[in-house]
């Protein structure tokens, strides 16, 4: 699974990044985490509001601060 947060690099990008990675593991996955800073990377993406979660290429969040259990929610 590759799991790719968009975003600026913000405190809330960050955050989102550590959720994702929480909740992978304790789901016990296999992925890999990506963070991408680059405005036409994350444009690609077609996300105007970060922070931005996409799994396996499909954007599943954008412009908001998922916690843990959210996230667990969309990577089952």
């Amino acid at each position: 699974m590759k799991i790719q947060i968009l975003g600026p690099g913000c405190a809330r990008c960050k955050k989102l990044a550590e959720n994702a990675e929480m909740a992978a593991n304790d789901l016990g996955l296999d992925y890999t985490l990506e963070k991408i800073t680059d405005i036409d990377a994350i444009m690609r993406f077609k996300v105007w509001q970060t922070p931005g979660l996409v799994v396996d290429g499909v954007v599943k969040s954008t412009g908001r601060l998922l916690s843990m259990e959210e996230i667990k929610k969309l990577l089952a």
